[in-house]
């Protein structure tokens, strides 16, 4: 499991023959005790698990640029969804609507900690001479993933969304709140959603939910 207390890489420094340990956190490591019991233990109702180290991008552009559409659909293979609240996925990333101008792209697997922010990176590198921008935001979020029949009844104790599945399903995405805590959520499945939380709310996110779900695991 990823979210122990250290996660190491030996990275290896072609260009001068050096090694060098990089080293990633989770932000859950300080539920990492509570998480491994609920696991061990969840079955159909309800079951959380954290995404780590995804790579995570907040990208700014025109849409009716179009250097702006194509320099994105060069990176990700997709191209910048305009209708609100919705995702587009492309070679290996999503992209996800958060304003007229503002979008999330994350990857679909972890982060190589050998490379320092590579999708932000080929982004910038796209985004030459073209007036948007791609910043790196995977080091202050991470993304949990929560499945199970009574999913949507754990989310409803403290999202305000309506979250039945004829108004909120695949291919949408929407920001919110969980109790106190902000979050992006995107419906992965009928009875699963990925989260998107802020590392800072992230060990309280996942207590909070887990309390949340306990009188409905039964």
């Amino acid at each position: 499991m990823w979210n122990e207390t250290k996660v190491a890489a030996s990275v290896v420094d072609r260009a001068v023959g050096s090694q060098t340990g990089v080293w990633q956190e989770s932000p859950l490591v300080g539920a990492d005790a509570l998480l491994k019991k609920h696991q061990a233990t969840a079955g159909t109702a309800f079951r959380l698990a954290e995404r780590p180290f995804l790579e995570l991008v907040n990208v700014r552009g025109d849409t009716r640029d179009v250097a702006f559409v194509q320099a994105v659909q060069q990176v990700l293979g997709c191209k910048p969804p305009e209708k609100p609240n919705t995702v587009a996925r492309g070679n290996g990333y999503d992209m996800l609507w958060l304003g007229p101008d503002e979008w999330l792209v994350r990857s679909a697997t972890a982060h190589d900690a050998s490379r320092t922010a590579p999708l932000q990176a080929a982004l910038g590198t796209a985004f030459a001479g073209v007036f948007a921008s791609a910043v790196d935001i995977g080091s202050g979020y991470t993304v949990l993933e929560i499945s199970g029949t009574r999913t949507r009844e754990v989310l409803s104790r403290g999202c305000p969304l309506d979250l039945h599945p004829k108004l909120f399903g695949e291919g949408q995405c929407a920001q919110s709140h969980y109790f106190k805590a902000s979050m992006t959520l995107v419906p992965t499945g009928a009875d699963s959603f990925d989260i998107v939380v802020r590392r800072s709310f992230a060990d309280y996110f996942v207590k909070i939910m887990l309390d949340a779900a306990e009188p409905l695991m039964s």
